[in-house]
């Protein structure tokens, strides 16, 4: 690590423990540490683990996301530095003091999926994505797709935004021991065979079709010794959508559907290596992490055909319609009878994988904020 890096930059930290914007966040960070002094802003309590980490600095930080607090902390607490770097679309409204803003815009859903959501929220996400676009001195975004998408909907031009490619911490991500996952399965009280969902609960992620592609299994006797595993808080998963909380108490699967509640960071990696096959039905995403995960674990998966998907998954999964409950029950059937198209889709995540590398994601911004 550079000991006297040459740039400053602050990062707003507030989302470093949600899925997706976090995880992004704390796996570039160790590499942004080799050419940047880097201050997080944030909850101090949240940032502990980085209160004696060389070269950087906290600054707290404890408004709300999309709320008018936040508009005036930034304002006033962003420091004169080189760089800031929002790693969500809710960037500062105001002036900052830092010389140059960057902002990663890692999807359009709330434009793209106009059912979804509601009008306010519709309105904000609008409103804040084009801020972002115009206040902003660099763009990134998470995929081609999700570049493809903002220029769709917003007057932005191609060579403005910059794609990057996610990665995977395959120290984390890997095959683990057998130790290790007996001791998880008796955590949890899994099964010895299930099918498994990681992920929010958001209606872009289409539950409801792995539901009822899971009930068409059932019914048919196809999976009679599988259960569903769903990682997420049920309590969350039941308030957030009662139309599947109602569906599958309809369908009578609540005794073969497991809520394993929260799981933490050293349990998930073993769950991934415990499923049969991992299933992702999502309509939207902007670059989609569980699949990859699932793949550095040794676990073969089935993913939507939808949106980045086939983009970032390549030829290490099998696709389907994530309309199409039928057709979503019919390859989940094909990979649990064929051993040897379970171990190609292994052997093909793992080659995969080895082009998702953190490092990689880091110098590409590094590259584009640094040019001259």
């Amino acid at each position: 690590m550079n000991t006297n890096p040459k740039y400053s930059l602050v990062i707003d930290a507030r989302m470093i423990n949600v899925s997706g914007i976090g995880t992004v966040c704390q796996n570039i960070i160790p590499y942004l540490l080799e050419d940047f002094t880097v201050t997080l802003m944030g909850n101090p309590e949240e940032l502990k683990e980085y209160s004696s980490v060389k070269n950087l600095k906290i600054i707290s930080l404890k408004s709300q996301i999309y709320s008018l607090q936040e508009q005036f902390e930034l304002f006033f607490k962003v420091p004169a530095y080189d760089y800031f770097l929002s790693p969500h679309y809710n960037v500062p409204f105001l002036p900052v003091k830092a010389k140059k803003r960057i902002v990663i815009i890692h999807d359009v859903n709330h434009i793209a999926l106009e059912n979804n959501f509601n009008i306010l929220k519709k309105l904000y996400a609008r409103l804040f994505i084009k801020l972002a676009l115009t206040k902003s001195d660099k763009i990134f975004t998470v995929s081609r797709f999700s570049k493809s998408e903002i220029i769709k909907y917003f007057e932005v031009i191609d060579a403005s935004i910059h794609p990057l490619v996610l990665g995977v911490n395959t120290e984390i991500f890997k095959v683990s021991s057998s130790k290790e996952q007996d001791q998880v399965r008796t955590r949890y009280e899994l099964p010895q065979h299930f099918l498994l969902y990681v992920g929010n609960v958001k209606p872009h992620k289409n539950l409801s079709t792995l539901i009822k592609a899971f009930a068409i299994l059932k019914a048919t006797r196809s999976l009679l010794p599988y259960k569903l595993v769903i990682v997420g808080k049920k309590e969350g998963f039941i308030t957030s959508d009662q139309a599947i909380s109602k569906e599958i108490n309809a369908l009578n699967l609540l005794n073969d559907i497991i809520f394993t509640g929260f799981v933490p960071n050293e349990d998930l990696p073993v769950l991934y290596n415990l499923a049969s096959l991992f299933v992702f039905p999502s309509l939207y995403e902007g670059f989609g992490l569980p699949p990859l995960e699932a793949m550095a674990c040794g676990c073969p998966t089935v993913v939507s055909d939808a949106s980045s998907l086939p983009e970032v998954c390549q030829n290490a999964s099998l696709y389907f319609n994530p309309k199409k409950p039928e057709e979503l029950a019919a390859i989940i059937i094909k990979v649990l009878q064929d051993k040897t198209l379970q171990d190609q889709l292994r052997t093909s995540g793992f080659n995969l994988i080895k082009q998702y590398n953190w490092k990689f994601t880091a110098q590409a911004i590094k590259e584009v904020i640094l040019a001259k």
